[in-house]
């Protein structure tokens, strides 16, 4: 029964632990991450654990026993983490109990996550090292144990934190010499599954100082008539964002209401002139450091004093370099005075102009985007700028390689009409010159062939016997076989065309067809003499 009771009472710890795990993890997301995360953070205090575990122990003059391990009143718990992040670090820890006959001992390390609060910070940890049983009467037993849990750290100061609570689920599997162990052999591999609680103190190290709480102001518009209204916001940064801030406000022209972060500034009766608006942000809840001011600067104009108004135009709008561009401004003034055009600028090139007319000159601009701008300014000397902008196009790029007809040959030789001649021989070492110039470039040979010439793979043996000439002929003209690709066309004429492809370009070959090299062979000047001294050969004795 007392068993069963501890069972029922571990299982039920172990809910617990499993709920703050999981609160920690949803109470954690919703924290505000403000607090400077330090470096280290080093707990000590006291610790009490249940070990969760039966194991043999000998009892009544010898005979073991199996005995459910109790919980364990007086110990100690001590940890130290480092923080990578401000939520992740590496924790190692170290706790020892002890009881009537009986200690257990975990010196563990393993990841931190730490969720941090104004007032208070969670964290979840889960660890592995060494668990170190010890009952009177047994061997001490060192297993691998493991420790998986949580808890809760109160704020006190910067570096100091009451640990309000740690629970952990602490397991170990635990193996003790068989020759200790005799009558409960089932007992010589017990598992420990139990908990355990602490509570003390936390302090903390390093850590990069507190970001200083600072304040922006902008205003719009930022230059209005005398009268017409202003509003001005304030943001501030790096304050609390679960703090109410508060606004103050104040101004050097014009009255100044404000509400919350805004404020809107009214100019009647304000001579015209710069001003400036303040804003002061306090965060009532920070002690110190929780004050940051900000300043903008509007413009209040008397009438009639407008600016002039101007745009500008190129044409053409795109050139190329050398081309020159007409850049055409026009500017008037709201109130009717006289205006000027002046002070034409270019980004690139140069620019000359008369009037509200100027020429852009883009000779030796790089391609890309020139911007013109011109001011008008108006007999009281108020001025506004305007500008446009004319596109240098890159020149085009240079045409793909192409290959091209080089030269051919004529076959008249009726006897051999696939025999290359002189004449043909004196044009393939042109060609070949050309390949030895131009060793990236190949050649496509042509072979072609009348309708009336009968002979089978004529066309293919003009082509092949070119190849052969220049590749071994007796010019020893050396080009690379593979450089040299014969194919059959249908010009219908007793020829062989040269086409010399440059690297990069692609011979489309209309019309013709590749030549099957394994079949067709260049035929020598005398085929049948050739066979003839072959069979006139006496045979080996």
């Amino acid at each position: 029964m007392s068993r069963r009771r501890d069972a029922v009472r571990l299982r039920e710890l172990l809910t617990i632990v499993l709920c703050i795990c999981a609160i920690l993890v949803i109470s954690g997301r919703a924290l505000a991450q403000n607090e400077t995360t330090p470096k280290y953070e080093l707990f000590g205090g006291y610790q009490w654990l249940n070990p969760g575990g039966t194991v043999p122990t000998p009892f009544n003059e010898g005979t073991p026993t199996p005995f459910h391990l109790p919980s364990m009143s007086d110990g100690f718990g001590t940890s130290l983490t480092w923080n990578g992040t401000s939520i992740i670090g590496l924790e190692g820890d170290l706790g020892h109990n002890w009881g009537d006959s009986r200690t257990e001992t975990t010196l563990s390390i393993g990841p931190r996550a730490t969720w941090r609060g104004d007032g208070a910070n969670f964290f979840a940890h889960a660890m592995l090292g060494l668990n170190r049983l010890g009952v009177d009467g047994l061997t001490t037993s060192n297993a691998i144990g493991a420790v998986l849990g949580g808890g809760m750290d109160l704020k006190v100061s910067k570096r100091v934190y009451i640990r309000l609570f740690e629970a952990d689920y602490v397991w170990a599997a635990h193996h003790f010499p068989d020759d200790v162990i005799t009558a409960f052999p089932d007992l010589r591999r017990p598992t420990l599954e139990g908990a355990r609680l602490r509570t003390g103190l936390v302090f903390t190290f390093g850590g990069a100082p507190p970001v200083p709480v600072a304040a922006s102001c902008s205003v719009q518009p930022s230059e209005v008539m005398v009268g017409e209204p202003v509003t001005a916001t304030a943001t501030g940064t790096n304050f609390n964002p679960k703090h109410t801030l508060t606004y103050g406000w104040s101004s050097t022209g014009g009255k100044v209401a404000g509400k919350d972060n805004t404020a809107g500034i009214d100019t009647n009766g304000v001579a015209g002139g710069s001003y400036t608006v303040t804003a002061h942000i306090t965060d009532p809840k920070m002690k110190k450091n929780g004050e940051a001011s900000c300043t903008a600067n509007f413009t209040v104009k008397e009438p009639p004093k407008n600016p002039p108004t101007m745009s500008c135009s190129a044409s053409p709008t795109s050139v190329q370099a050398g081309t020159p561009v007409t850049v055409t401004c026009s500017c008037t003034s709201p109130d009717n005075v006289p205006v000027t055009v002046s002070g034409w600028t270019a980004t690139a090139g140069s620019v000359s102009g008369s009037g509200n007319t100027a020429t852009l000159t883009t000779t030796g601009a790089s391609p890309g985007p020139i911007t013109v701008t011109a001011t008008c300014t108006d007999s009281r000397g108020l001025n506004t700028s305007a500008s446009t902008q004319a596109t240098v196009e890159a020149p085009p790029p240079p045409p793909p390689p192409q290959a091209s007809k080089l030269s051919q040959c004529d076959f008249p030789n009726k006897v051999k009409p696939w025999r290359v001649d002189n004449t043909c021989k004196a044009i393939l070492d042109d060609v070949a010159q050309r390949l030895q110039h131009e060793p990236d470039a190949k050649l496509v040979v042509v072979g072609n062939a009348e309708p009336s010439e009968k002979r089978k793979n004529l066309a293919a043996e003009r082509a092949v016997d070119s190849k052969a000439y220049l590749s071994g002929g007796e010019a020893k003209q050396g080009i690379d076989p593979s450089r040299i690709e014969v194919r059959t066309g249908s010009a219908g004429t007793k020829t062989a065309e040269y086409w010399v492809v440059p690297a990069g370009a692609t011979y489309n070959g209309e019309g013709t067809e590749p030549v099957d090299e394994s079949k067709v062979k260049a035929v020598p000047d005398h085929p049948h003499v050739a066979a003839k001294k072959a069979k006139a050969k006496p045979k080996a004795q």
